[in-house]
């Protein structure tokens, strides 16, 4: 079965209809960001939004699809990392009956519903290298094949991705495609975390608690000034996102119309992460890792940086690391790190000159470091290492 070129759609089942809602803030960053946005919305470049989880990555990409020529087109999202690659390229580039088992219909792809509108890719940084090498040729040609087709489909769709990953990154460790990185980082816009956006939280609890208050049915809270100063105070790890969760918490919760600090969660008014945000700052690559070496070089790394610190003193390094002096030094045995410095090999007169002022030659007893056996991450080297 052959598919028609993608045309511009009357009606349109994925069809996701822009909020009311725009990008609540009015620090000094945020007014960077607008004024950002106003630019990329009047281009037809990809953009490549970036920030932390719950920044507002897709708020952001409809304010400019809100804000462009392609305002009365469709705005498609999809999250990549929430479906799974063998189920992924249909989804974006639709497919043939009889494509696969269970193709029973032929079915357009997202791309083809963006048609004539602005296609956000989600979690761009999940997409598998077999859909990288795809993407990056409908970016190029703005023409791909649908899965089980070998009918080639244009469409004009303008591509905004986001990540919260640093994609440079996956790039150096081969787990994202270079020339896919600098075709999508044409127009890069970076959302700041809301620890960076002084004075915006306040702004965004009494907007939350409208709106979620309007939603529950309930008259608008207030926030008496103690509770808000223990929001303010707090980092918000989960940014944005756990504002709006948080007050639609309060909002249920409350009964008579004040928020108060002793309705906020321990968390907060300790200013210390919650339980169920405690995730790990390294992430596992999709291709493994040796968990061993990587532990040893964590390990290592932290040894470097401990007689870095103590100029070599191994009974301090071994505090700042909280063992014992002697369970350090076996360590450092073990690495190869502490090995005895060979001396010189005096000529037969000076020996006997030192013999003739009756001057000991019996070595210390002391392990002495090899200042070579460890090299800093600055390339600089201990020269003289104390006990």
């Amino acid at each position: 079965m052959q598919l028609e070129i993608a045309q511009p759609f009357t009606q349109k089942p994925h069809v996701v209809v822009a909020p009311a809602n725009p990008l609540i803030g009015n620090s000094a960053r945020m007014r960077v960001v607008h004024a950002l946005i106003a630019k990329l919305a009047n281009s037809k470049s990809t953009v490549l939004i970036t920030g932390e989880s719950g920044t507002g990555k897709e708020l952001a990409a409809r304010a400019i699809h809100e804000s462009s020529p392609r305002r009365g087109e469709s705005f498609v999202p999809v999250n990549c990392g929430a479906i799974p690659e063998e189920l992924l390229e249909s989804e974006l580039f639709g497919h043939v009956r009889g494509a696969f088992t269970g193709a029973v219909n032929a079915r357009q792809g997202r791309f083809q519903l963006a048609n004539g509108g602005t296609l956000f890719l989600d979690e761009i940084g999940e997409m598998s290298p077999k859909l990288q090498v795809k993407l990056l040729r409908v970016l190029q040609e703005r023409q791909f094949e649908p899965v089980g087709s070998d009918h080639t489909v244009q469409v004009d769709v303008r591509v905004v991705a986001a990540t919260n990953r640093d994609l440079q990154v996956a790039v150096r460790e081969g787990r994202f495609r270079e020339d896919l990185f600098y075709r999508l980082n044409v127009l890069p816009l970076e959302l700041p975390s809301l620890r960076a956006r002084e004075g915006d939280t306040a702004l965004l609890i009494r907007h939350f608690l409208k709106l979620h208050g309007r939603r529950k049915g309930k008259p608008i809270l207030e926030v008496d000034p103690a509770a808000m100063a223990l929001l303010e105070r707090y980092d918000w790890p989960g940014n944005v996102r756990e504002v709006e969760n948080l007050v639609e918490r309060l909002v249920v919760l409350n009964e008579d119309g004040v928020i108060r600090a002793g309705d906020l969660p321990d968390y907060v008014a300790t200013n210390s992460v919650p339980h169920h945000q405690k995730t790990a700052e390294v992430s596992l690559p999709h291709q493994g890792v040796d968990l061993d070496g990587f532990l040893e070089r964590i390990e290592n790394g932290f040894i470097q940086q401990a007689l870095e610190r103590s100029r070599g003193n191994k009974t301090l390094a071994a505090e700042l690391l909280k063992l014992n002096r002697t369970t350090f030094i076996e360590r450092l045995r073990k690495k190869g790190m502490l090995q005895p410095v060979r001396r010189p090999s005096l000529p037969a007169e000076a020996v006997g000159k030192m013999t003739d002022n009756s001057i000991s030659l019996t070595a210390s007893d002391s392990n002495l470091w090899n200042p070579s056996a460890f090299a800093y991450a600055d390339g600089e080297k201990i020269a003289n290492v104390s006990s």
